[in-house]
């Protein structure tokens, strides 16, 4: 009894982590207006679960070292970033918000570590379930924290800080409802409704990027679960369909936005191709190492007001509305490899995971890594500020690598009895 109140409350810290890495404990706060919990309250919980994924990984660190070794370029990535408070166009500003990628990384092992990928998704899916539950309450409750009124009048954010944030979560948290294996018919109800509470609440966020990611990594998932087990030459011509239909969209996002720019839309949606083009001019400044974490897009940036001027005189960009610009911004174009190779690799894993196994839940990794992937085209989602976005790449890439060796000793161990019980027969 006292073994299962552990685990019970180990999976409600995990979901507490993912909600905090979201930023779905600082519902409300913008530059005018304080969040809803105090932020005594969000610093507590950042620190508290930072430090007890640092302590469960150092108890349990010969399966953390065995996780870490199954993708050595993210370890090769993350010293790079936190180095580059050295070379930063802003050291102190870079400096100030290191600290995230520490919690990012060690909440990301921990995950890995403990977990494995059934797990692992049940628990994505509970976390925003529960964020689209507690978002429909905060609109209703506090409709100034979970509204937007000037810039998108009637956006959804819910918890989360911008529309095309809390409709990114929904994506990912229906990605997960849509995959996580239930027991009985009971789970089925809830699986299916929290399935269609969280596409209303993308709807409902308004975020066409997320609407359009949704459909395609729907749409590649149904026909891949439809036909993935019909033999060889079927595997194949879906593993192309993937990458082909992927690149395929990817340019579909990308004129997407431009597309909207017809229709007056307001600069964060718009010319962000022309913004583009600026940034590159400067990235050449700084080709192999970047500009730093973070800084080119700090206060009072020259880069950032010059970028935004290829928009309009008055808009002052955020970020580049494309993650792996940023990720270039940040690290150069060595950080930006290092991550395209980890990339790959985990999504040949991924590959080779979801067609050795029924199991709908092995098809997880594949699907985060289309959303991941397709997200970033036309948002930044990747090492930007402390998300939760890195912290599921990290676990996915770190997680499959050692669901793969496990699958393949199953298997060759479940072939050696079948070939005993034939030999007896002989």
């Amino acid at each position: 009894m006292k073994r299962k109140h552990l685990e019970i409350a180990e999976k409600a810290f995990v979901i507490v982590g993912l909600t905090f890495f979201t930023g779905g404990f600082e519902a409300g706060a913008t530059e005018t207006t304080p969040a809803l919990l105090s932020p005594t309250i969000v610093s507590t919980v950042r620190y508290t679960v930072w430090i007890l994924s640092l302590v469960i990984v150092v108890f349990n660190y010969k399966k953390a070292l065995t996780t870490a070794s199954q993708d050595i370029f993210i370890w090769i990535l993350t010293p790079i970033v936190y180095a580059s408070s050295i070379w930063s166009l802003d050291p102190e500003y870079t400096e100030k918000f290191m600290v995230e990628v520490l919690q990012m990384t060690s909440f990301g092992l921990y995950f890995a570590t403990r977990f494995t990928i059934k797990q692992q998704v049940r628990l994505v899916a509970w976390t925003f379930a529960i964020g689209a539950v507690v978002s429909i309450f905060v609109v209703w409750r506090y409709p100034g924290a979970g509204l937007h009124w000037h810039d998108h009048p009637g956006s959804w954010k819910g918890i989360y800080d911008y529309k095309n944030t809390f409709g990114s979560m929904m994506v990912i948290g229906s990605i997960a409802l849509f995959l996580v294996p239930v027991d009985n018919l009971k789970h089925q109800r809830y699986k299916w409704g929290f399935f269609c509470l969280s596409l209303l609440m993308i709807y409902f966020s308004t975020s066409k990027t997320s609407l359009i990611v949704a459909f395609l990594v729907f749409v590649i998932l149904y026909f891949y679960r439809k036909f993935r087990w019909q033999g060889k030459r079927s595997i194949v011509l879906i593993d192309l369909g993937i990458l082909i239909i992927g690149a395929i969209s990817a340019l579909v996002l990308t004129l997407w936005i431009e597309i909207l720019s017809a229709f007056g839309k307001d600069p964060t949606l718009t010319g962000r191709l022309p913004m583009w083009g600026r940034i590159f001019d400067r990235l050449m400044e700084q080709p192999l190492f970047g500009f730093g974490r973070g800084a080119f897009w700090a206060e009072e940036s020259n880069y950032a007001i010059e970028a935004g001027m290829a928009v309009t005189e008055r808009y002052l960009p955020p970020h580049a509305h494309n993650g792996y610009i940023d990720l270039a911004l940040d690290v150069g174009l060595v950080g930006l490899s290092l991550f395209l190779i980890s990339l790959t690799i985990t999504y040949f894993r991924s590959l080779k995971l979801a067609y050795n196994s029924q199991n709908t839940e092995n098809i997880w990794p594949l699907a985060f890594l289309l959303f991941l992937s397709l997200n970033n085209m036309s948002e930044s989602y990747l090492l930007r500020l402390a998300n939760v976005y890195w912290v599921l790449y990290m676990t996915t890439a770190l997680s499959v690598g050692k669901e793969i060796k496990n699958h393949t000793f199953q298997q060759k161990l479940s072939d050696k009895k079948e070939n005993y019980i034939l030999s007896t027969f002989k």
